[in-house]
């Protein structure tokens, strides 16, 4: 995913929360909380969707310069967003 993709998804999320959070968290409990969260209030849905994103993304950016979080992200039950997407805790390939 490149700034195209993340653009787009942020895009998406301002409209339907769950949405976004499915397109990076997969459907799992994130996503549950999320539509938890949008039915009892458009805020905290559009707060949560956001936090996963950005959780994501940044993790994202460190598994590409080499840095592992070492710790979990609260509030976030997906392991995909833990890792940026890297897979389940494996770590990336190095390109050089």
């Amino acid at each position: 995913m490149g700034a195209i993709s993340g653009v787009l998804i942020i895009l998406i999320t301002i409209f339907m929360p769950p949405v976004g959070v499915f397109m990076v968290a997969g459907c799992g409990a994130d996503l549950f909380v999320n539509i938890c969260l949008t039915i009892l209030g458009v805020i905290p849905g559009h707060i949560h969707a956001f936090y996963l994103e950005y959780v994501y993304f940044d993790r994202r950016e460190q598994a590409r310069e080499g840095r592992f979080a070492a710790k979990r992200a609260p509030g976030v039950y997906s392991e995909r967003v833990q890792t940026g997407g890297q897979g389940y805790g494996t770590m990336a390939q190095s390109t050089a």
